[in-house]
C-alpha cells in the first residue's frame, strides 16, 4: 500500500538520466524480508532473533527474517572502491513487501543491525530519509517496478545458484563491450530461494558452492574493480 500510492516526484525523470550516463553499475536487492510491525508498544523491523515468538504466534517462519542480509550486502556495496570511485550508479532494494526504496551511493549506512533496524523503520514509515546536513534524501521510497526506474537498454542479469549457465565473474566482466553502459545485477537478498525477475536478460551461476549476498556483490564489485583498474 505503500509504494503503490505514492507518486514519483517529477525529479526522478532527472534521476534516472543522470543514472544512464557513462559506464558504471546499478545494483538492484530483490525480495529483502524488511517487515515493521508493532510490537507491543513501539514499530520494530522484524527479525528472527529478538521476534520469533510473535512471528510464530502470526504464523510466519521466523527463519525467513533476515534484515541482516540486507544490512551486509549494503555495507560490501556502499565500502567498496567501486562506490568509493563513483561507479555505482544507483541502489535499489525491492522488499517482499513488494515495496520499493532507493539508496544514494554516498550514504552512509549504520554499521550495527540495530541502528540500521531503526533507520528502516523510519524509511518505511516516513518514506523518505534526508542527509542531516543538507536537503538531500539518501533513502526514499519510489513506485515500481523497478525497471522504470532503469536506463534504457540496459543489460539486466540475475545471479541465481539454481542458473544453468556458469561463469567466473572475472572473466565475464572483462568480456563486456567498452562501450557498455551502465549495467544491472538483481542479487537475492534471502537466506534462501531463488529471484523471481521475469524481467532479466540473462541469469548467472558464478560459483559452484552457494553464495551470501554479500560475498556474491563482493565478487561483481571486485570484477568491476580488475576492469577499471580500482586499487
Amino acid at each position: 500500500m505503500v509504494a503503490g500510492g505514492l507518486q514519483p516526484p517529477p525529479a526522478e525523470e532527472e534521476e534516472a538520466a543522470a543514472v544512464a550516463q557513462g559506464q558504471g553499475v546499478i545494483f538492484v536487492l530483490d525480495d529483502a524480508q524488511l517487515e515493521v510491525a508493532q510490537v507491543g508498544k513501539t514499530y520494530q523491523l522484524l527479525n528472527c532473533d529478538d521476534h520469533a515468538t510473535y512471528l510464530r504466534k502470526h504464523g510466519k517462519d521466523p527463519a525467513l527474517y533476515r534484515p541482516d542480509i540486507c544490512h551486509q550486502a549494503l555495507l560490501n556495496v556502499l565500502d567498496s572502491p567501486l562506490n568509493k570511485a563513483g561507479k555505482i550508479k544507483a541502489i535499489y532494494v525491492r522488499t517482499r513487501k513488494n515495496v520499493l526504496f532507493s539508496i544514494n551511493p554516498k550514504t552512509r549506512i549504520p554499521r550495527t543491525i540495530k541502528r540500521f533496524s531503526g533507520l528502516m523503520v523510519q524509511l518505511l514509515q516516513k518514506l523518505s530519509i534526508r542527509a542531516t546536513n543538507g536537503p538531500d534524501k539518501l533513502m526514499k521510497v519510489i513506485k515500481g517496478p523497478v525497471t522504470k526506474h532503469l536506463p534504457l537498454n540496459c543489460r539486466r542479469v540475475g545471479f541465481s545458484f539454481a542458473a544453468t549457465k556458469r561463469v567466473a565473474i572475472h572473466e565475464y566482466v572483462a568480456g563486456l563491450p567498452e562501450d557498455t553502459g551502465p549495467i544491472v545485477f538483481v542479487v537475492g537478498a534471502f537466506a534462501h530461494g531463488k529471484i523471481e525477475a521475469s524481467w532479466v536478460d540473462e541469469e548467472l551461476n558464478i560459483s559452484e558452492y552457494p553464495l551470501s549476498a554479500a560475498y556474491c556483490l563482493a565478487r561483481i564489485s571486485n570484477a568491476f574493480e580488475m576492469r577499471w583498474k580500482i586499487v
